[in-house]
């Protein structure tokens, strides 16, 4: 490990800072650049993201896809987590805290609405950044395609019933433009360009040369992206930390709640280290596009679902880096003597 990457916990603490600085002593600007987008999706962010995606994509040679029904139980673990539990357990973990022991604190009448904002960020997987995880933690980049991919399918089908259903009303309106278009930018147009760029790469032979040149690069997107996205909310951050800081209690417990569930359960199944890390990553993050456009569509642009959705956006970037921390730490421990034996084996 680099030593760019072995101080990255410490490079993100100060993107984070210079992000809320930024975005609080440069508002205009960083509005504007947040505005840059279509359908919910910000254009700057999603070329970030290429950046950050494309060299964990071109790793992926599709002829190999196959091999992904080997990972059966990697595939049934994280389906489990993110459509059985993790919208039910955001709805429990909100209610208790912002419903119950955060109530004082907060305003009553907005009360409601932070809920409803962390229930739409939970029903919602993650898709583009969940490559970038799985990349930072050796993952096993078929199988984490192939179950974005089937994530990004079931969701169609399963977000507004889902939504509906914990939030208590007939129907909810899907924000179609902003799923079609993320599942577009996030998935189809890096995925084929990274195929195309593959083909070439291995031809000249420089592949392997290209995702090492590449990597430094990737890592600098990733924090360049956190910066953005702390300037984007600078002036709400500043002006209202104490909300934001509640609001981010159930998602942290959230997220390490739903890694650990579905990290455990790999193990318990011998899956396959590889596996499990990604397993656990995309069980644990969400897609935050789409439940920020959701609740802005629900509730409005200054509502408190929307609120909830944003810190969601906040919370992600840092979090999932210290799941991947402790995924990677604790690899000696998944592989160890009293693990339990793989099928396979």
């Amino acid at each position: 490990m680099g030593l760019f990457e072995r101080y990255l916990t410490l490079w993100v603490a100060l993107c984070i800072a210079v992000g809320i600085g930024l975005g609080f002593l440069m508002p205009g600007v960083f509005a504007a650049i947040a505005g840059a987008e279509i359908a919910k999706v910000n254009l700057p962010v999603a070329l970030l993201i290429w950046a950050m995606i494309v060299p964990m994509l071109l790793k992926i040679d599709f002829g190999a896809l196959a091999g992904v029904r080997e990972h059966w139980r990697g595939v049934a673990v994280t389906l489990l987590v993110n459509w059985a539990v993790k919208p039910f357990s955001m709805a429990l973990l909100g209610t208790f805290f912002l419903g119950g022991l955060f109530a004082p604190l907060l305003v009553s009448e907005q009360i409601p609405a932070y809920i409803a904002g962390l229930i739409l960020l939970a029903a919602a997987p993650c898709t583009a950044m969940v490559f970038v995880w799985s990349n930072l933690v050796d993952g096993e980049p078929h199988f984490t395609l192939s179950q974005v991919a089937l994530n990004d399918l079931i969701m169609i089908f399963a977000f507004a019933p889902i939504v509906a259903l914990l939030l208590g009303v007939a129907s909810i309106s899907i924000p179609w433009e902003t799923l079609l278009l993320s599942v577009l930018l996030y998935i189809v147009i890096p995925v084929v360009a990274a195929q195309a760029a593959r083909r070439l790469l291995v031809r000249s032979g420089q592949l392997e040369p290209c995702l090492a040149m590449l990597r430094p690069y990737s890592l600098a997107a990733l924090l360049v992206t956190l910066v953005l996205l702390f300037a984007f909310q600078g002036e709400a951050i500043v002006a209202q930390p104490i909300t934001i800081a509640l609001i981010a209690v159930p998602i942290l417990i959230q997220v390490y709640f739903n890694a650990g569930l579905a990290y455990v359960l790999s193990r318990r199944l011998g899956v396959a280290w590889c596996v499990a890390g990604p397993a656990a990553l995309i069980g644990a993050s969400n897609f935050f596009e789409l439940a920020v456009a959701a609740a802005i569509s629900l509730f409005g642009l200054n509502s408190g679902a929307a609120l909830a959705t944003v810190v969601g956006v906040l919370v992600e970037v840092p979090v999932m880096l210290s799941v991947v921390r402790i995924v990677r730490a604790s690899r000696g421990w998944y592989e160890g003597k009293h693990a339990v034996a793989r099928s396979a084996e």
